[in-house]
């Protein structure tokens, strides 16, 4: 599991987090491609691992979800979604921590942006095993890591809003940086891994992985989104507790 340290980085960001949700290659394709992917999620209980400032959290109850509780441990952003939640009622749990009660008790963990924080296998490994826990029988979790085939070029994702670097690209484990070079937000800190180390952190865990995919475009894009989308940054994994 990542420590609190580890995600300091995120507590003076949930404006600008709330800002990228706004941004092309979000707004129309991860959000939308994500909404595809689960498909009628109607009165299932649902767990926003990594929930950030809760937009995914919100807009899953929006989609018709029965229980929905938003997990992360970066205080900035747990404290913007429960003011959020405080404003606008939608009858969505905010936690820092996660009890041994919720053990089995959704049918789906929503991980987006997730995995690319563990430093080693072994926290990746328990990351994983983290969110497995938590599905009941059968159930499922989404999860969107870097994807393994980024492109290492830093300038490439600028016409996005932003830059991927790393001193040693497609390396497991090792840092890649995201840079926003138009804005004044702080660089983030990620680590690589690869499709063969997160099967087999999934493996690991029982959970079956039933498709990588990359995101797609929907709607109307604001820009032309043609490279990104040849080589987009993050990849959705689905999978199903065995």
């Amino acid at each position: 599991m990542e420590t609190s340290n580890q995600h300091s980085q995120f507590d003076s960001l949930p404006f600008f987090y709330e800002e990228m949700f706004n941004w092309s290659f979000r707004k129309n394709v991860e959000v939308p491609s994500v909404l595809e992917s689960l498909g009628d999620i109607s009165s299932l209980n649902v767990l926003d691992f990594g929930c950030g400032t809760g937009y995914y959290a919100r807009l899953l109850k929006q989609q018709g979800a029965g229980r929905v509780v938003g997990f992360d441990v970066a205080g900035g952003m747990l404290e913007y979604a429960k003011a959020r939640e405080k404003e606008t009622p939608l009858g969505i749990e905010y936690i820092s921590k996660i009890p041994v009660s919720m053990n089995q008790q959704f049918d789906l963990v929503l991980a987006v942006y997730v995995l690319p924080y563990a430093t080693n296998y072994e926290v990746l490994r328990d990351m994983v095993a983290a969110m497995a826990r938590l599905l009941s029988p059968g159930g499922r979790l989404l999860t969107l890591p870097l994807n393994p085939e980024y492109n290492a070029r830093s300038e490439y994702y600028e016409p996005y809003g932003f830059q991927l670097s790393s001193e040693t690209p497609y390396q497991d484990g090792t840092e890649v940086r995201l840079r926003f070079p138009q804005k004044s937000a702080a660089d983030i800190c990620a680590n690589y891994w690869s499709r063969a180390a997160i099967d087999r952190a999934l493996s690991h865990n029982h959970l079956a992985v039933t498709s990588w995919r990359n995101p797609q475009a929907y709607g109307e894009p604001t820009e032309n989104l043609q490279a990104y989308l040849a080589h987009p940054h993050t990849v959705l994994v689905d999978c199903q507790l065995r």
